[in-house]
């Protein structure tokens, strides 16, 4: 754990749960991904929040991706995988957490949405993606959406 940052007592033992879309759109060699800047850091993550209770974690999915990037779409109800990350809280304090991730595809770009202003949106292949995101598990996750190359026996 690195200095100044506290274990939230809450967590002792237990991941909490966030739900993410993955956006993508197109297919083939054209396939994107929609990545957005974290508020605070402004890093590059892809939308994620905590599951509001009794929502089904793909509706979840679907909400960030239009609150925070202000995309429309469908999420596919079965995730394809997992990540796990570090949560930083309000006064240092440090919540182990498990991001379930769900398959959006993009049906359209919204000009306007809740967090417009302070997140900036762009289209990356996957490949790219992989290498701009700080989660090993995630840059894994959008690995995996890059056909394997054929090598040569």
């Amino acid at each position: 754990m690195p200095d100044g940052q506290l274990l939230d007592p809450r967590a002792q033992g237990q991941a909490r749960r966030q739900s993410a879309a993955l956006p993508v759109l197109g297919s083939g060699a054209a396939l994107r991904v929609v990545l957005i800047t974290s508020r605070e850091t402004r890093r590059w993550v892809v939308p994620k929040g905590w599951i509001e209770p009794r929502e089904q974690p793909h509706r979840s999915a679907v909400r960030e991706a239009f609150e925070e990037a202000g995309l429309a779409g469908e999420a596919d109800p079965e995730p394809i995988g997992l990540y796990a990350y570090a949560k930083r809280m309000p006064r240092g304090v440090v919540l182990p957490t498990q991001v379930l991730v769900f398959r959006f595809r993009v049906a359209r770009l919204l000009q306007d949405w809740p967090e417009r202003r302070e997140r900036e949106r762009r289209l990356f292949t996957p490949a790219a993606a992989a290498t701009l995101v700080a989660e090993p598990g995630l840059a894994d996750l959008l690995r995996s959406l890059t056909p394997a190359r054929s090598h040569p026996a």
